[in-house]
Parts: C-alpha cells; structure tokens; sequence
C-alpha cells in the first residue's frame, strides 16, 4: 500500500490502533487504507444483529459474507450520490429527497425514480425510507410494466390475449413479477410456442393428408375398435390356418374339455377371465370370424363395437368377417394407426387438442414479444427503482457497519453494541453482555477456546424457536457455572428466551478467583477426604450392625439361643503400642508448631506481616500470575473468528475492559437495607476459639522450650 494524502485519525482500544470513521470522507478513501489496519477483512451475512437486507445487497456475489471490496465499492457509490458525504457515515433514515445529488445522470434518475416511489404509494413527503423501497408491489401495482421482462395478464386489454398468458402459467409455469403477480418471460414463451408448433403441426395433418382419416372424425373410434380385438382376431385367424393345415390341430385349437369342466364348476358371467381366454370362435380350417352368433359371449361386445365402428363403415355390413376383409380392414386405418403414434409429447396435454388449434390459429406470439419488449423498455426506469432501494439502505446502515468492520468502534467504546454481540444472558446474579449466536457448537468451541476466555455455551429456547449462544464471563467466580444450570437470554429485540448451560470452555475469570482458587481447591480436597472417611466408617458400622442382627436371628430362626461371646482379653501391650504412636506425632506436630511460631515471634514487630504475605504469597501467587498472564492475552479474534469472520487485529480484552463485559449484582443506589436476617446462622465464638488457640500455642512453646515433651 502506498501512503495516502487523506488525513486519518486513529483511537487506541484493545491494546492496538483503530481507525475513526466519523466523517463521509473517511469512507469514501477507504480504499486508500492500507487494510493490514483494518480490524477485519471479512464477516457472514448470518447471524449479525444487522439488517438482513442491507447485508444481501453487500454481498453481491451471493457468497454468504462481505468482503473488504464490497465495503469499499458501496460506500464509494453511495457517496457520490449524496450532497452531504458526512450523511454516510453519521447515518440518516429516512433519506431526504434534498439529499441526493442530481448533478450526475445517475442522480438525476435515482432521484426521478424516488418521486416516482412516493407517487405509486400515494405519498407526498420529502423523504423515503427503507420501508417505502421495499413495498415492491405497491411500488408497481399501478404500472402495467415495470421493466423486469415480465408480462402479466393485466399487461393488455386483449382478453384473448389475457387467456394465453392465463394458458401459458399453467402449462409451462410462470413466474412472480416485481408487482408480485405470476406472469411469463421470454423463456416461458419460448417453450410454449415450441410445443405449440409441435402439436399443431401434428394436429394439421389430417387436413394436408385426407387418407390419415378414411371416416373423417369417426375414424378415431373404429381405430380404437379395431385396436380393442386386433390381437384377438389375429389369433382367430391364425388358428384357422393352422387346422387347415391339419385336420388333427382343429380340435387342439379350440379349448379343451378341461378347460369347460373348470368352467361348468364355477358362476360364469360375460367378462370372466377363463372365457376370454378361449377363441374367438370355433376353431375351424377356413371358417369366417362370425361377428354375432357362434363368437365367444365374452368377446361379444368388442365384436359389438368392431362390426358397428369400422366392418359396417369401410366393408359393408355383415355376419361373418372373412380373413382378407379383416387385412383389408387393418390395412385402410395403418395410417391413421401411424399417425397417433406420431403424437409428440408435450406440455400442453391439459389445453386439449381444439384450445390448442384455437391458440395456434390466433398466432398470439408476435402480441406476446411486443408486450414483453415494451416491459423491458422500462428496465433503466425499474433499475433505478432498485438503486433507490440500495441507496435509501446504504445511507442509513454503512457508517454503522464500517464502524463494526473497520474499527470495533462500537464494542470498546460503549456508544453501542457490536453487530456480533446477539443479547444479554442473566445467570448466577450477573449479566453477560458478551454474547455471540452459534450455528455449530462443537466447531464453535474447537476454535473459540483459543480466545482465552470463560465461555458458557447454552442452548436457547422461545416456543418452538431454538437457538445456541456462548456467553463470555468475565467478572465474579465460575464455583456456580455448572452444566445444566439455566438462565434467561434477552436477545436484542428484548425477548426473552430460557437458557440452559451445555457446554464450558474454562479459563481465568479474574485475579480474585485466581488468588483464592487453592484455598478453595485445598478446602474442596479436604471435604471430599472427610466425606469419604465418614461415608467407609459409617458403612463398616451398617455392615456390622446387620451382621449382628442376621447372626442373632440365626440362632433365633434354629432354636437355640445365641452363645454368649467373651469379651477379648485386654492387650496392654497393644494399647501401650497406640499411645506411644499418638505421643510421637503429637510431639512432631507440636514441635513442627513450636518452630513455626517461635521463629514468628522471634521475628521484628514489621517482620512479621511480611512474613505472612510471603506465606500467601508462596500459596496464591503461582496461580494469581498464571491467571495474571491469561487474562491479559484474552483475545476476541477467535471467538468471532468461530463464526466465520476473517479478523485482521489482536482484539483483546484486558482486565478492566472485560470487567465492564459482565455486570455483577450490586443494590441499586439510595436502596435501604435491613441487616437483621431472622434466619441467619448462629454466631461461632471466634473469639474465643482464637484466644483458646492463642493460649494452647503459648503453653505449647513454654512446654517445647523447658523440654515437656
């Protein structure tokens, strides 16, 4: 990057330089940036307490994020499309029309085209907002185009015309316009006519061909008879041949006498399947297909319909069908056959074949092609429409956004909360206004755990909806953050959503936690050896207990009484052994203690607090320096970086910066308090406990020095 003549102006927060973005110039030279002092390069267009379509018309690439480019790009149009550049970054809604400049072409429209806005919605003002842009339907409900190359049916008077468009919807789809009604493009009208021209061609034939339909319209119905029993007839006829050939195959054609006896056993009727199966007729050499009498019942209204439909109109009306009749038959209506089969497929079926002629007879493609070119005769008229659109979102939204991008000016300053930041969480009598959305939890904490910060994962819930937050802790103790516990999430609409811990990333909270984190782990251990030790001797005392009682209900159970059991003999030696033990690490113990507090008293009057800030010190400062260190190096970058960000700086979060992240319960100012609890514990002497210990250390030391033990 080479050095630039704009004057920038840097704040130091988070422990590195940040840029000030408080004047429309700024913005406009971002490009002259060098972005290596860009706090990021890149953020998601999801999950940003942003709005949603300010992010879209930034992502213009659809890619899911804005990049530094798209910044730059918008502000660079967006500023040189208002008078007053220091508009863009101070952030005006709604825009006055005053405000943008028509010194260029595109201003002139773009301001052309708000006035326009304001006219179809009625309204008469001097200024548009987002939500006046984004009201497209109204914007074109009075316009018959609107530049999109979308037609609908009230894009003519032509009722005709209305009807094709209606016909073109159903068949081939539509699609929405930005009046928000379903209508047809170029593409929609393309793939109808090529279907039409298909069919209707087709459909043409009969007339350039007269033989395809000997019957004229009836025709298709002795097709269709013909179609019903042509295999049949075939198989008729076949049979025949062959019993001519021989005389022993006449009786194998016809059906066999166990064919009748299965069905003599059963309740027969014209359409059952066994009397299909038989001949059309007997099975004779040379014998005529009989039409009427002698055929098959079950066959006989197929037989019905082939003498009614096609023998009578094409041969004659008859009794009997002869062999070379029935080829000739076949023969006359191949064509038409051919001709059926030559249908092409296409999408226009549900129209039927006369709506189709009617449409191909009405040619409305030439209509069709002009409507859609005087819609898009308007499209620099609608585009403009949209740049209004962009404009109007663009100057109320990008000072913000730049501050939330380029600089983190609104997280460390406190004038408002970060686009990252989705809420407060309340629990354990503080509140977290670190809160980020989480789309993946297992990935997010992978990577957030980097950050160095106390990071409480919970999963959210209002009704059906569901959400997933991590909450930064950074004030107070973690001894009541425990998976499970719950809380109250307010997002930043202020709704409320219950909160529930499923996940810890553990890290230093503050020094103060650090500084009594071994007492209360020392404390912790001893509880849990005290409680183990209680919980095996009261378990010994159980198990003895009942093998007392089941011993004695034995004896009981068996009729004999229970013999009485000695008492064991005393072992002097034995106890002499214990107390000799006990006497021995009482004077280690006390001698241990003797040394400690003769050498304290020995020391100076000023010595001897030094002397017990050592001993703290020795306790509490590895794990106060530890915390100390991490506390320091707490860094946001990988928290939003979890998220899809691409952050270019070490945001971190120092100690009093984190302490004003997370609000610890605290009475409000000018509260009365009443200190009388009716049921506060009872009061422990210490004072005497001390005196006691006090005078026990002194005879201790006395007995040490005169040699007593």
């Amino acid at each position: 990057m080479t050095s630039t003549a704009h004057p920038w102006r840097f704040f130091r927060a988070g422990g590195f330089d940040q840029v000030r973005l408080d004047r429309g110039e700024d913005l406009l030279h971002l490009d002259q940036l060098d972005q290596k002092l860009w706090v990021a390069l890149s953020c998601p267009v999801n999950g940003l307490e942003f709005d949603a379509r300010t992010l879209a018309l930034l992502d213009a690439d659809g890619d899911g994020h804005v990049r530094a480019n798209d910044l730059i790009a918008a502000c660079r149009w967006a500023g040189g499309l208002l008078r007053d550049r220091d508009l863009l970054a101070a952030g005006v809604h709604p825009l006055p029309l005053a405000a943008i400049d028509d010194g260029t072409d595109e201003g002139r429209a773009l301001l052309a085209s708000a006035r326009q806005i304001l006219k179809n919605l009625g309204k008469d003002e001097a200024a548009i907002s987002a939500e006046d842009t984004a009201d497209s339907v109204r914007i074109f409900a009075a316009t018959r185009f609107n530049g999109d190359g979308i037609v609908i049916p009230g894009s003519t008077d032509d009722a005709a015309l209305q009807a094709v468009i209606t016909d073109i919807v159903a068949v081939c789809g539509g699609r929405p316009d930005r009046s928000g009604e379903t209508g047809i493009g170029a593409e929609e009208c393309e793939a109808f006519f090529a279907d039409l021209d298909a069919l209707a061609a087709w459909l043409r034939a009969p007339a350039e061909n007269p033989a395809l339909q000997p019957l004229g319209e009836a025709t298709a119905a002795a097709a269709a008879a013909v179609a019903a029993v042509r295999a049949k007839v075939d198989d008729y006829f076949a049979r025949c041949r062959l019993a001519g050939f021989d005389p022993r195959a006449g009786a194998a054609m016809n059906g066999s006498d166990e064919d009748f006896r299965a069905l003599a056993l059963r309740t027969l009727n014209p359409a059952d399947d066994g009397m299909a199966a038989l001949p059309l007729a007997r099975i004779e050499a040379g014998r005529p297909l009989p039409l009427a009498d002698g055929a098959n019942p079950a066959w006989a209204e197929a037989l019905a319909a082939l003498r009614r439909d096609a023998v009578t109109p094409l041969v004659g009306d008859r009794e009997t069908l002869g062999e070379a009749e029935w080829r000739e038959l076949v023969a006359r209506l191949a064509a038409f056959a051919d001709w059926q089969a030559a249908r092409p497929a296409t999408r226009l079926e549900p129209l039927g074949d006369a709506r189709v002629a009617a449409i191909a007879a009405l040619d409305p493609r030439p209509a069709l092609a002009e409507l859609i070119a005087q819609d898009l005769a308007l499209a620099a008229e609608a585009d403009a429409i949209a740049a209004v659109d962009r404009l109007v979102h663009y100057a109320r939204d990008l000072g913000r956004l730049c501050n939330n991008f380029v600089s983190f000016r609104d997280f460390y300053t406190g004038q408002g909360k970060a686009v990252f930041q989705a809420g407060t969480l309340y629990l354990d009598g503080r509140s977290c206004d670190l809160v980020v959305p989480v789309l993946d939890a297992a990935k997010h904490a992978a990577l957030a755990g980097l950050s160095g910060i106390y990071l409480a994962y919970c999963d959210c819930t209002r009704g059906a909806d569901k959400r997933t937050i991590a909450a930064a802790f950074t004030a107070g103790d973690a001894d009541q953050l425990m998976v499970g516990r719950n809380g109250v999430f307010y997002d930043r609409e202020g709704r409320d959503w219950d909160a529930t811990i499923t996940r810890i990333a553990e890290h230093p909270i503050s020094i103060r936690q650090a500084f009594w984190s071994p007492y209360k782990k020392a404390a912790k251990l001893i509880a849990e050896q005290v409680h183990k030790f209680t919980a095996a001797k009261g378990k010994g005392a159980d198990e003895a207990l009942a093998a007392g009682i089941g011993g004695a209900g034995k004896q009981v159970t068996a009729g004999t009484p229970a013999p009485a059991t000695p008492p064991a003999p005393f072992d002097v030696a034995k106890f002499a052994g214990i107390f000799a033990a006990i006497g021995l690490a009482v004077g280690a113990i006390g001698t241990a203690i003797a040394a400690v507090v003769t050498g304290f008293l020995g020391l100076r009057w000023w010595q001897m607090p030094l002397a017990l800030g050592g001993l703290v010190l020795i306790i509490s400062g590895p794990a106060m320096a530890m915390a100390w260190f991490k506390l320091r190096n707490r860094n946001l970058g990988p928290l939003l970086d979890a998220n899809g960000w691409a952050v270019n700086a070490r945001a971190r979060i120092n100690l009093p910066f984190g302490t004003s992240l997370t609000q610890l319960a605290r009475l409000p100012d000018g509260a009365e308090r009443a200190l009388t609890d009716p049921y506060a514990d009872r009061k422990t002497p210490w004072k005497l406990y001390l005196a006691a210990f006090a005078l026990a250390v002194v005879l201790l030391v006395w007995a040490t020095k005169s040699g007593g033990i």
